[in-house]
């Protein structure tokens, strides 16, 4: 029979390229402390799906059942005298040939359920969107909750550097570092020209910045400021940071100007361990070693591809 959620439940959808897959995962566990085999996800923790460059949307899930007409016969107490409303049916990729519903199986749910709801319909410009899915056998109705691609527009910095991560892969290390971000302080020593920076702090993530060169943390302040955001970058070595952080996030220096030799990366990461809880090292070579013996220990890793070039990203605690 029907089960009413005690406490608000939320179904997740996602899509990644194959490259972006273990990081995406790896995204998933810091957010919600498990990952899922497939593009679905359901979990009573609330993730504005705007954070994540993986998360397709969202099902507030406010009824469910074992069968279609069970939802049917629940969405007929909703009532949307003033506002119009559209149902949506939200595709997964990871059903099994049987269960695949074709596009005029799809549609004909969303009439069905949307013909019992009292109020407008209306496909185009809805005011609201109700999304129904399906998982583990039972059907979820809800308010859908599409993300915006916020990092698509920090794409176009006024200053930027051909070795930067992109702003996907700098949103993801973010949340990883701070998946829930109320009471964390964050720190970015190696901010450069601040391209983690600015994803974290368009999140609400209370960061700082910091870096060695002079002319990449002007870069950075200009980056932040552009899109309206407010963040403290200091120049100076990481050795000269004084402040207890929650977490770290290093992006290990190799491009032109500051290739970190492997003493300065040790150096670096026997720093970090002094002021900051938790740290998420960024590199292009595997360095388990000098992260265990600047006295950290690996709690989660995961590689984030682009054709040929990769990065490791490790969780060190």
């Amino acid at each position: 029979m029907t089960n009413h959620s005690r406490k608000p439940a939320y179904i997740y959808t996602f899509t990644c390229t194959p490259d972006e897959r273990s990081l995406s995962k790896m995204e998933m566990r810091s957010f919600f402390g498990f990952e899922t085999s497939g593009d679905i996800l359901k979990s009573d923790i609330a993730i504005e799906p705007s954070r994540s460059p993986f998360i397709k949307g969202r099902v507030d899930i406010m009824f469910e059942g074992e069968s279609i007409s069970e939802i049917v016969e629940q969405v007929k107490d909703i009532h949307l005298p003033d506002s119009t409303f559209k149902v949506l049916f939200v595709k997964i990729n990871d059903l099994n040939k049987e269960e695949k519903i074709d596009y005029d199986g799809q549609r004909e749910i969303e009439r069905e359920i949307g013909w019992h709801i009292q109020g407008n319909a209306d496909v185009r410009n809805p005011d609201q969107v109700f999304g129904i899915v399906t998982l583990g056998g039972r059907w979820y109705f809800g308010k859908y909750v599409k993300p915006e691609a916020v990092w698509l527009k920090h794409m176009k910095k006024p200053r930027e550097y051909s070795t930067a991560l992109s702003t996907r892969v700098a949103r993801a290390i973010a949340n990883i570092a701070v998946p829930h971000p109320d009471g964390v302080k964050a720190i970015d020593p190696c901010c450069g020209i601040g391209t983690v920076l600015v994803e974290a702090l368009s999140m609400g993530i209370n960061i700082d910045g910091r870096d060695i060169n002079p002319l990449v943390t002007d870069g950075s302040r200009e980056n932040i400021a552009y899109f309206g955001l407010e963040g403290d970058v200091t120049t100076g070595p990481i050795s000269e940071v004084t402040s207890k952080y929650d977490v770290a996030i290093i992006d290990m220096p190799y491009n032109l100007y500051t290739h970190a030799t492997p003493e300065d990366q040790l150096s670096i990461l026997k720093h970090a361990r002094g002021f900051a809880d938790k740290v998420v090292v960024v590199t292009i070579d595997t360095m388990d070693h000098m992260i265990e013996e600047a006295g950290f220990e690996i709690a989660d890793r995961c590689v984030a591809r682009k054709g040929i070039f990769s990065r490791e990203i490790v969780v060190c605690v």
